[in-house]
């Protein structure tokens, strides 16, 4: 009789940035949902979701050098087998517009953040000799440029090349190194995208979230749990043989 690979993570310690937002509180409510004890951080004093006896919240400013270095050192203290890497920030400016104020911001937290954690995770897990997996939140914009979000496109697609040179550097470790990039998602996050595109396109507020949802193969915007679902079968032994992927949760968006 086959027995299949169990998506079980009883045993696992889950860590994840970005716990707050739409995504990340998703996310760890399926890792506990599953037996993970799970570490959760963002920038805000609380965790905005469940309550469990499974879960430690630590709040950090990534974006502070200070905040940085006590994330790391919490995150060696950890001692994460799985990271779902998922902090970021968005914004908007065409190219003649977004400035070195936004690119600063936006790469030190989607790509100098990001990659400082996901190697301070990597050396914990080398050092447990665990068979870890990281799991890095890129994007449907790191597949392709836009007018308006050069700086964020730019960042996403680090994530989805840092992704790939990690899964090779890491394989001899049995540290497997993927990541998920999800189309439009319906999140808190999307009303203050929203506000940017009514700023930038002169549209109605409401209209651009309307008109991406449509324009999606699927018909609608996806739900914080469809990505939450991807990162459990990435967390899991469902996806043993997988490392150096990017796996699409955007509704036949991104043709790969």
């Amino acid at each position: 009789m086959l027995n299949a690979a169990p998506t079980d993570l009883t045993g696992q310690t889950c860590l994840v940035t970005g716990a707050n937002g739409g995504i990340g509180q998703a996310a760890v409510q399926h890792f506990l949902a599953l037996g993970a004890k799970v570490y959760a951080t963002d920038i805000g004093e609380e965790f905005a979701g469940v309550d469990h006896s499974e879960l430690s919240y630590q709040a950090f400013d990534l974006l502070d050098d200070n905040g940085l270095h006590a994330c790391l050192d919490w995150v060696t203290e950890a001692q994460p087998t799985v990271l779902f890497n998922n902090a970021a920030v968005f914004d908007m400016g065409n190219i003649l517009e977004a400035d070195m104020t936004q690119y600063d911001r936006l790469f030190g937290l989607n790509v100098r953040s990001f990659y400082a954690v996901m190697q301070a995770a990597a050396k914990s897990m080398v050092a447990q000799n665990a068979k870890g997996s990281i799991i890095n939140l890129a994007s449907q914009a790191g597949h392709r440029g836009e007018a308006l979000v050069a700086h964020y496109c730019a960042t996403k697609a680090a994530v989805i090349s840092y992704t790939q040179s990690a899964a090779l550097a890491l394989a001899p470790h049995s540290i497997r190194v993927n990541a998920i990039s999800p189309g439009v998602i319906d999140t808190p996050m999307w009303g203050h995208v929203d506000a940017l595109f009514a700023k930038f396109e002169g549209k109605a507020i409401g209209q651009k979230k309307r008109e991406v949802g449509e324009a999606v193969p699927l018909g609608y915007m996806g739900a914080p749990a469809d990505v939450a679902r991807a990162a459990v079968f990435l967390a899991s032994e469902q996806s043993s043989y997988m490392t150096a992927q990017t796996i699409g949760v955007d509704g036949g968006n991104v043709l790969r």
